[in-house]
């Protein structure tokens, strides 16, 4: 009996705990259909509030505008420039030697002297070949008298003809002799080329000077150039006629010239062709001066060209930021651009911007697509190369 009161008293235990769980949950569910039912009205409460401010005050609710420059897209050249190294050169410096040796018998110009073409420099010992062609002027005196005296008898047929032909291979034979020592005596006289500066003077008197010896160094500044090789990348791209600048770093100065040849050949021990900058008459450059030349390897004379550092990239490619509307908004919008070559800080722009457009400057690293902006226009357009 006491086990049945027992199970009895267990299983009256059990449904009312069962009964008090199934209270709880219901409870709960209406509890949970209340609250959504006041967030509703709350959320129609909120949202009505919202509409009434905002249109007495249509700012509100809305994030502030990012402050950025915009700048005027247009059209302009777009170039590209390349600085090589080079040195002066001059086709009028030269070493002046004697073709025969002799004792230098004077010097006539001192260093730093300006000369004249065919001025005399310096003269060389001819006291032999002086006695030499006096002795042959006196036997062609005796020589040309025989032979017009045998040319006279030769023509009354008198004589023979042996006798006449001997006397003129005589007569013509000192005259070359006389010309030839002419020409060695000249050759001792070393004579100026052309008209310039006497730049180093090696000769001393009485000093014994053999055939090739440096006597005087002579160079014009009639005839300068600035030779400079150049990487064959550039084949085809430079051109004689050329405007090029040219900038010497010792003295500091520039000036503007243009190419006078490009070489045909290239050379295979550095793979770089020759060029020729050509220097204005009476310039002050002296050969082997070092200078740097810079020529202008690219050009577009019509294109769109903008700073680098306002190109951004993404997983569709290069892209900047316009200025664009969006009902009464204005925004940034990406536009995807094809880019070109790059110079000095600026990019060309083959396509993906038209002429007049509104670019996105300073600012451009902090706005996203469809992002609100607060323009201010630059006052420089996006045009230079």
């Amino acid at each position: 009996m006491k086990n049945i009161l027992l199970l009895l008293s267990l299983v009256l235990l059990a449904a009312a705990c069962g009964q008090n769980d199934a209270n709880t949950l219901e409870a709960k569910k209406k509890e949970l259909e209340k609250v959504k039912t006041d967030l509703a009205e709350l959320k129609s409460k909120i949202s009505q509030l919202e509409n009434e401010i905002r249109a007495e005050d249509p700012t509100f609710g809305k994030a502030a505008a990012i402050k950025v420059e915009a700048m005027p897209v247009s059209e302009a050249t777009f170039e590209r420039f390349t600085e090589v190294r080079g040195s002066a050169e001059s086709r009028r410096n030269v070493t002046i030697s004697s073709q025969m040796g002799g004792e230098i018998q004077r010097v006539h110009v001192r260093e730093g002297q300006t000369v004249a073409k065919g001025q005399v420099l310096v003269s060389l010992n001819a006291e032999v070949l002086q006695s030499t062609l006096a002795e042959l002027k006196t036997s062609y005196d005796l020589a040309n008298t025989t032979f017009e005296r045998q040319e006279k008898l030769w023509n009354q047929k008198i004589g023979t003809e042996m006798q006449y032909l001997q006397a003129k291979n005589q007569k013509e034979s000192t005259e070359k002799r006389i010309a030839a020592t002419e020409a060695q005596l000249d050759q001792l006289i070393l004579r100026a080329p052309f008209s310039g500066t006497v730049d180093r003077v090696e000769a001393r008197e009485g000093q014994l000077a053999s055939p090739g010896f440096p006597l005087v160094r002579l160079l014009s500044a009639s005839d300068l150039y600035i030779s400079v090789d150049v990487s064959d990348a550039f084949i085809g791209k430079i051109k004689a006629g050329d405007k090029v600048k040219v900038f010497f770093p010792g003295p500091d100065s520039e000036l503007n010239s243009y190419v006078s040849s490009v070489g045909q050949v290239i050379n295979p021990e550095n793979r770089t062709f020759s060029v020729e900058v050509k220097l204005p008459d009476g310039s002050s450059v002296q050969p082997n001066q070092i200078a740097a030349v810079t020529f202008r390897d690219y050009v577009n004379p019509r294109t769109i060209a903008l700073p680098t550092k306002l190109i951004q990239r993404d997983s569709q490619g290069q892209f900047v930021y316009v200025v664009d509307k969006k009902e009464n908004e204005t925004v940034a919008r990406k536009a995807y651009i094809q880019t070109g070559v790059s110079y000095n800080g600026n990019t060309e722009v083959l396509s993906g911007l038209t002429n007049g457009q509104l670019l996105v400057g300073a600012g451009s690293r902090e706005v996203a697509d469809g992002v609100e902006i607060q323009v201010s226009e630059s006052t420089t357009p996006i045009a230079k190369g």
